[in-house]
């Protein structure tokens, strides 16, 4: 058993709570710019006085619609600047705001909603409050639901016209740090997701050592970030608060507008998902093959490479300096220039980053501080800084939390950051947390300096390489309900999507041959690449996909010619599938969804 600990830089009093930092700047420097709206093409500065009167009209409305303190209200958009704005004025009305996925299911949306028990939902498009609509008579504590594009806003802030201030200041005052802020669900194995109870003292204690401690270097005086991940994951929620925290001026994007955004926006740092930065790899790449250039980007890529690596093992020799200057004219500034020109550094979370693509990155000037984290830990657990970096680790943990390498190998997380429990599930709470311990699930390793390295996973939570937790399961179970279908196993831990190896049953092959006309000797190999049988299964996997959210739904699939069985050792005698078993003998099978 190993342990290392890093103690708290910032501490947070009792009283504490997520409106503080808006409030008191707004009275203290209330012409400080502290977020840019997007206004067509041009970014519109919002001041800490602009922002904190807005947030505190809509907190008016909310109490005037009926809000009290500890209701839930969920927000279901994308990322956006109201987001922020509703996610703040819940808090000042002493609510606890849901975020949902944008991309959820009618079910995903009708089950979150209904767990928390949500009063209200700010819904952002006319399909989205259409669908909150359909679902609302299950939802009998559903009173309100406000469309975000329809000006619901607006109408909550002309609600609370009549509502004084002085309100809005006890309202978020009878909070503390130990009261709920907001409740991330995440993917469970059983299929249900769960709420993470995540108080104020976890947001603010987190992000203000994080500001101040974790990343003191990248928030600085004069920094800006575009956030474009979705809010509704706890890693950008994270930076979401600790912006406002620290003062950092804070814009939002989306992926569809990301590049034209990074370009007027101007950032100085970043957050995202390793798929994000593999995009960016893979496009200038192929940019440069199709101009012809294709041996020089190679060539340069290889010295971005070279030259990071060797600033870790000393200093980069003369030869390879001279190459690295010549290349950064002809490639790297034009990279830099993609991402705004002034990004210095980028924050990577939600899945393992791979360790050419960091050296890759900070050869090209941008240095990539991967961290790692979960929802239960309010995002960050541990994180590389710019003084202290070992590509292909974690970093060491952030100032408040402590992480232990059990005895098993799993990853354990105690400190400012970890969640209170499950919401509505104590059983899961005590198989989670134990002494203040949250057994994450994960294996790692620390060294004798205190750098994480995650080598493996124990639960069986598949992260994608854009940073969405899946959980297989539901997924499985659904299609193991088709009758053809025996086995399932979703795959995508680190990939750019979700797979699925599907197995036929065999009994059941016999009745459908059949019934459609096969001959009776059609062997499995054979049946499996049938248009009949190939269409029957498609129709499965879109109806397993109705059940989750686009980004968790399978993508490919592959029939294999076998079935899973106890003598091949893909099966237990309680007839579990043994993942890691079955992933190494059809390593070649899943390797192909991903390159066919």
């Amino acid at each position: 058993m190993r342990e290392f600990s890093v103690p708290a830089m910032v501490e947070v009093p009792d009283s504490a709570t997520l409106t503080d930092a808006p409030f008191t700047r707004a009275a203290q420097e209330p012409g400080r710019i502290v977020l840019r709206r997007k206004s067509g093409d041009a970014w519109s500065a919002v001041t800490a006085a602009e922002f904190a009167a807005e947030t505190a009209g809509v907190a008016k409305g909310l109490v005037a619609a009926g809000v009290e303190p500890g209701d839930r209200v969920c927000l279901l958009s994308r990322t956006r600047y109201e987001w922020t704005v509703l996610d703040y004025a819940i808090w000042a009305a002493g609510a606890v705001s849901v975020p949902i996925y944008e991309t959820s299911s009618a079910e995903q949306i009708e089950w979150i909603a209904g767990d928390s028990g949500a009063k209200a939902v700010f819904a952002e498009t006319d399909a989205h409050v259409a669908t909150v609509a359909e679902i609302r008579d299950r939802l009998p504590g559903l009173a309100h639901v406000w469309g975000i594009d329809a000006g619901g806003v607006e109408e909550v802030a002309r609600l609370g016209a009549d509502v004084g201030d002085d309100v809005v200041e006890e309202r978020r005052r009878s909070r503390g740090a130990a009261d709920i802020a907001t409740l991330v669900y995440t993917s469970g194995t059983t299929g249900r997701p769960k709420g993470c109870e995540i108080t104020h003292g976890n947001l603010v204690s987190t992000a203000r050592n994080a500001v101040q401690g974790a990343i003191a270097e990248v928030a600085v005086e004069g920094s800006s970030t575009l956030l474009f991940l979705p809010l509704a994951h706890v890693f950008a929620r994270l930076i979401e608060v600790a912006t406002i925290e620290g003062g950092i001026v804070l814009g939002h994007s989306d992926v569809p507008n990301l590049l034209p955004d990074l370009a007027s926006f101007r950032p100085t740092f970043l957050l995202a998902v390793p798929r994000v930065f593999e995009k960016v790899y893979n496009g200038a790449e192929q940019k440069a093959a199709a101009d012809g250039k294709g041996k020089i980007f190679k060539a340069a890529a290889e010295t971005a490479v070279a030259y990071s690596r060797a600033l870790d093992e000393g200093r980069p020799g003369f030869g390879l300096k001279a190459r690295h200057k010549v290349f950064d004219v002809l490639v790297y500034r034009k990279l830099r220039a993609a991402v705004g020109g002034r990004v210095q550094y980028a924050v990577s979370g939600g899945a393992a980053l791979g360790e050419r693509l960091g050296h890759f990155f900070r050869g090209v000037g941008i240095t990539i501080l991967e961290g790692y984290g979960l929802t239960e830990t309010t995002a960050p657990a541990a994180v590389n800084r710019p003084s202290a970096l070992k590509i292909g680790t974690v970093g060491p943990p952030i100032p408040g939390v402590d992480v232990r390498i059990a005895e098993d190998g799993e990853v354990l997380v105690r400190g400012i950051n970890v969640m209170g429990g499950y919401w509505n599930n104590e059983a899961a709470t005590k198989e989670a947390l134990e002494d203040g311990w949250f057994h994450t699930g994960d294996l790692g390793s620390l060294d004798d300096e205190g750098f994480l390295k995650i080598t493996g996973r124990k639960k069986e939570i598949l992260v994608t390489a854009a940073g969405k937790n899946v959980a297989p399961a539901p997924l499985e179970d659904r299609l193991r309900a088709h009758p053809l279908i025996s086995q399932c196993l979703v795959v995508g831990d680190g990939r750019k999507f979700i797979s699925a190896l599907v197995t036929l049953d065999e009994e059941a092959l016999g009745p459908w041959k059949a019934r459609h006309g096969k001959p009776e000797a059609m062997t499995v190999d054979e049946l499996r690449r049938d248009p009949d049988l190939v269409a029957e299964v498609e129709a499965a996997v879109a109806d397993a996909n109705k059940s989750v959210s686009r980004a968790e739904a399978i993508k490919k699939h592959v029939i294999l010619g076998v079935d899973f069985t106890e003598e091949a050792g893909h099966m237990t005698p309680s007839l579990k599938v043994k993942r890691n078993v079955v992933m190494k003998d059809f390593a070649d099978e899943i390797d192909a969804l991903y390159t066919g």
